[in-house]
């Protein structure tokens, strides 16, 4: 029974996988910050991030000016923890010095909400992996 498709599959040095994240984060007191100038900007600026840190981003959009969603694969030594701390922590340092505006609309200067929502995303089904466990061969 094959239960994946091989394009979804990433070839590391020990391993083969496909790990998928979805991930949603909102500006602190959900101003409205993020216009399409900002966007842009971000746009390049995670392609560069996760080509540094090791990581790929597949789709990445700010949603009405206050949160975005971007969408990675990842290899299994990279946790969503510090893929996470890197964009939020890049992404807010970089901002604040090109966009000098975007400090005086926030307090403290801190441009992130503390908090994130994060789901894995995946090509397969949990039914379909039970299934496929269920009717592996006991050769013992």
């Amino acid at each position: 029974m094959s239960w994946y498709t091989k394009e979804n599959l990433i070839h590391y040095r020990t391993c083969v996988c496909n790990i998928n994240y979805h991930m949603v984060w909102s500006v602190k007191y959900r101003r409205k910050i993020l216009n399409a100038e900002v966007e842009a900007y971000l746009q390049k600026l995670v392609q560069e991030i996760a080509e540094d840190k090791g990581f790929t981003v597949h789709l990445f959009e700010c949603g009405e000016g206050d949160h975005v969603h971007c969408f990675v694969s990842a290899p299994p030594k990279l946790s969503i923890t510090a893929i996470v701390k890197y964009l939020k922590g890049i992404f807010g340092r970089k901002l604040f010095e090109r966009f000098l505006e975007i400090r005086n609309q926030l307090w403290k200067g801190e441009l992130w909400n503390h908090s994130y929502y994060v789901e894995t995303v995946g090509s397969v089904s949990e039914e379909n992996i039970r299934r496929y466990i269920e009717h592996q061969s006991k050769a013992y």
